[in-house]
């Protein structure tokens, strides 16, 4: 009998990451180790770099590397505020599901569209864009993924248009951040800059980019909405049915099951307002009414340390969620017991894409510990010197796509690169507005496909797909967002 040949099949996401670790600390053996001088802020200062003593990666860092990614160090940030959010909404999305308000609400939206369905597509995309333009959302959408992919599947579609809404939605407005204060705005400032400078050319790629996805996720959606055999996830149709729990009756939802989905959708609103910086743009209402609810006699005990709505982050996240949890417990009347076991079971689902968000940033530590980070940066410093504008724009953009897969992180990858190179572009007269939207767009595209973004990799595990479908998937819209990038930050030169 004839042996059946193996066919390849991708590495786990898991794998890939720590076979990427395990590349980079074999690089820290080849690339010499370097440093540059810091100013006040901790900042890089530009042709002050020099050579430093190696500082090679053993087994034993490659090991250590995603533990550090998790808990953080003097060098590298920690993950595990990002970690500890996730599980939570894990436990709060448990216990949602145990009050069976999320299947009954699915069902209405998909009764609602009836014949309309792909209407959801660019309203979503559109909602999440904006999200992730104004403040970076990303993280964040992590708890979307569970409610939407039984929403697509049922809809006709699949859990790659689920994804493809999501998670493209935000990068498109992550890739544009018109205003986001986590990429922009720290950009913004190291260059010396406001951050309105260059507001118009963000806009611009912001609408072009968004309309050029949703068509690319709509396209997509319509074929396979025809001929479900289209479907890049096929083979995964039956397990994704039962797995996501795609119900094709129309279930009648209870009061109580309409009280806890007012809830569930008020949380969110309440989180976006708490993560959306308002003082940036010179808003102080929620500070005020902070002061106000402090002041109140009696009630004010309650509120006495809360934290404005606009300063908060994942910590408050997190302890939102953690209390709604609580709350619906109470709405619903679920018993202790119950609460308690749905809670740690939705808490468990997530605990692969918790892990994800340490493994992925176990690269930067080994980078930033074997001292070739800098010296990755001073060759783009030497390489981007003495250009044309648009020829030192069009490198800049080229110099930040393997730049933003070394380095993901929007503030470490400002914070890193932006004291080099926005001298550099004011040198050869480029903005250093134009310079920062370079960058940013690098750093959106790239997180469609980097293995170091925890949140794409995170997204794929929860919804079953491979990396390599997901590249299919995204493999044309990647290449138009790259020219349409390059074609804006060209134009841009002339003005």
């Amino acid at each position: 009998m004839e042996k059946k040949k193996r066919r390849f099949k991708m590495p786990t996401s898991y794998t890939v990451l720590f076979i990427l670790i395990i590349f980079l600390a074999i690089l820290t053996w080849i690339i010499p180790a370097g440093d540059y001088d810091v100013n006040e802020a901790g900042q890089y200062v530009a042709g002050t770099y020099h050579q430093v003593k190696a500082n090679q990666q053993s087994l034993y860092d490659v090991l250590m590397a995603p533990v550090i990614g998790m808990v953080g160090n003097e060098k590298t940030s920690q993950a595990i505020d990002v970690a500890l959010f996730i599980l939570v909404i894990g436990g709060f999305l448990g216990v949602v599901n145990k009050t069976g308000a999320l299947d009954a609400g699915i069902a209405n939206v998909i009764k609602k569209y009836e014949g309309r369905e792909k209407l959801l597509i660019p309203i979503l995309m559109v909602l999440f864009a904006l999200g992730g333009s104004s403040y970076g959302m990303a993280e964040e959408t992590m708890a979307f993924y569970p409610l939407l992919i039984p929403v697509m599947i049922g809809c006709g579609f699949d859990s790659l248009t689920a994804i493809g809404v999501i998670l493209i939605g935000s990068n498109a407005g992550c890739l544009a951040s018109t205003v986001n204060p986590f990429a922009t705005g720290i950009a913004s400032d190291i260059a010396g800059i406001s951050l309105g400078e260059g507001f118009i050319w963000r806009a611009i790629m912001f609408v072009l980019i968004t309309g050029v996805s949703i068509i690319a996720v709509y396209s997509y959606a319509s074929k396979i909405q025809k001929d479900p055999t289209k479907s890049l996830v096929y083979h995964n149709r039956e397990f994704d049915e039962a797995n996501f729990k795609v119900k094709p009756q129309i279930e009648e939802m209870s009061s109580k099951q309409k009280v806890v989905v007012w809830i569930f959708m008020l949380t969110f609103v309440i989180m976006i307002l708490g993560l959306i910086p308002w003082p940036e743009f010179g808003i102080t209402i929620f500070d005020k009414l902070n002061e106000f609810l402090v002041g109140l006699p009696f009630l004010g005990f309650i509120f006495k340390h809360t934290a404005a709505l606009g300063t908060w982050y994942f910590s408050e996240i997190t302890m939102l969620f953690f209390a709604v949890s609580i709350l619906i417990c109470i709405v619903y009347g679920l018993s202790e017991e119950d609460y308690i076991s749905a809670f740690m079971a939705g808490a468990c689902d997530m605990i692969g894409v918790a892990l994800i968000c340490g493994i992925s940033r176990g690269i930067q530590v080994v980078m930033n510990e074997g001292m070739i980070t800098a010296t990755v940066l001073h060759w783009g410093e030497q390489g981007l010197a003495g250009l044309s504008e648009q020829v030192f724009i069009i490198l800049t953009y080229l110099f930040y796509l393997p730049m933003s897969f070394l380095i993901s992180g929007s503030s470490s990858l400002a914070g890193a690169t932006m004291p080099l190179l926005a001298p550099l572009g004011e040198f050869v007269g480029v903005g250093a507005h134009l310079v920062i939207t370079a960058y940013q767009s690098a750093l959106g595209v790239v997180g469609l496909i980097t293995p170091t973004n925890g949140i794409m990799m995170g997204a794929l595990a929860l919804a079953n797909i491979d990396l390599g479908i997901w590249y299919k998937y995204v493999a044309k819209l990647v290449v138009v967002t790259i020219i349409i990038s390059m074609a804006i930050l060209v134009v841009a030169t002339f003005f």
